[in-house]
């Protein structure tokens, strides 16, 4: 039994070395970097309480798991399926209306790399790990029922065992390789790619000079230059509305009429769902800027993809980011750095 208070200590640390880990998963199950954070949350709670029972630290990591799809499973029971607007409709014209901004449940939400992407890892290891963080990634897991979806990642994702997998969730190996059929023939039947654009991702060198181009054009507000780094089937889409416009013609005249609220925008660059985003901030009329949204930007080649816009403020804070920017801060924007 782990009850001395050394042996508890240590516990509590290695527990705390799970928690990225262990955000990614809840937050693929999820669809929601809040959600994710409350059930990791809850997961280190219960785990805490009983942690006497443990006998065996080697247990430590499959029993955080055995608790953590517990309470996602929980979760889970009876809400809606969070979904892309892309998911939900086809394009709109660019003229067209927002439509009614939806709750928050409705949506796949963005989650910051720095609460779910390991300090260290093997570089392949690292990529797939972005790869399966990418908003349409994660839309097309919220297909799956609650069990399939933990199968599919807990094998696909994280190379689990079936034997694992089945112990975890108390379940025999044949419903685990069952289910792990009928979730990937789900996903095959999915375009993920849909809305987003096509082909191999960017190079993160390739990302970092695109990155740094968009963020020129669009404080700027050169719309002109803008729509030139975008691929031919880009999508535009600002969650809680459900409108998407896809296609630099539609994003140039969007961006210029509903759109231009941004124009004199300022951004930092941070990173979300494996990759590159920036955060818009408003200018308030009194030379600061207030959060507006986080854009998860997607590439494929040399060309941007998708431009995904959240808008909630609340979320600046889940990325550690300023409240305001003033004069000090702008040049921020200035500064890329290489996505984490």
């Amino acid at each position: 039994m782990l009850t001395s208070p050394d042996a508890r200590q240590l516990i509590e640390h290695e527990l705390e070395g799970h928690r990225r880990a262990l955000t990614g998963y809840c937050y693929r199950m999820l669809g929601s970097g809040s959600e994710a954070e409350d059930a990791v949350q809850e997961t280190m709670i219960r785990a805490w309480q009983a942690v006497d029972r443990l006998k065996e630290r080697g247990a430590l990591k499959s029993w955080l798991y055995r608790i953590a799809s517990n309470v996602c499973l929980d979760m889970l029971g009876g809400t809606q399926r969070r979904a892309r607007p892309m998911d939900l409709g086809p394009a709109s014209p660019a003229d067209g209306a927002l439509g009614s901004a939806l709750p928050e449940h409705a949506w796949v939400q963005p989650i910051a790399d720095s609460r779910v992407l390991p300090l260290e890892t093997d570089p392949a290891a690292l990529a797939d790990s972005r790869e399966t963080l990418r908003l349409a990634f994660v839309a097309a897991l919220q297909h799956l029922p609650p069990k399939q979806r933990a199968v599919l990642i807990l094998r696909e994702v994280l190379r689990w065992q079936a034997t694992e997998v089945a112990e975890l969730l108390d379940t025999t190996v044949a419903s685990v390789n069952s289910a792990l059929q009928r979730a990937r023939a789900t996903l095959e039947s999915l375009d993920l790619d849909s809305g987003g654009g096509s082909g191999p991702s960017a190079v993160p060198a390739e990302q970092r000079e695109l990155l740094g181009r968009y963020v020129e054009a669009f404080e700027a507000y050169d719309i002109t230059s803008l729509v030139k780094l975008l691929h031919e089937d880009a999508s535009f889409s600002m969650p809680p509305y459900p409108l998407w416009v896809t296609g630099p013609a539609a994003i140039h005249d969007f961006m210029l009429g509903t759109g231009a609220k941004c124009e004199g925008s300022r951004v930092i660059v941070t990173s979300a769902n494996g990759g590159p985003a920036i955060a818009i901030y408003n200018p308030a009329g009194d030379g600061t800027y207030t959060p507006w949204a986080i854009v998860v930007l997607e590439f494929s080649g040399a060309q941007i993809t998708g431009l995904h816009h959240f808008i909630s403020p609340e979320l600046f804070d889940d990325f550690g980011l300023p409240a305001r920017l003033e004069d000090e801060h702008v040049a921020q924007a200035d500064e890329l750095q290489q996505p984490a």
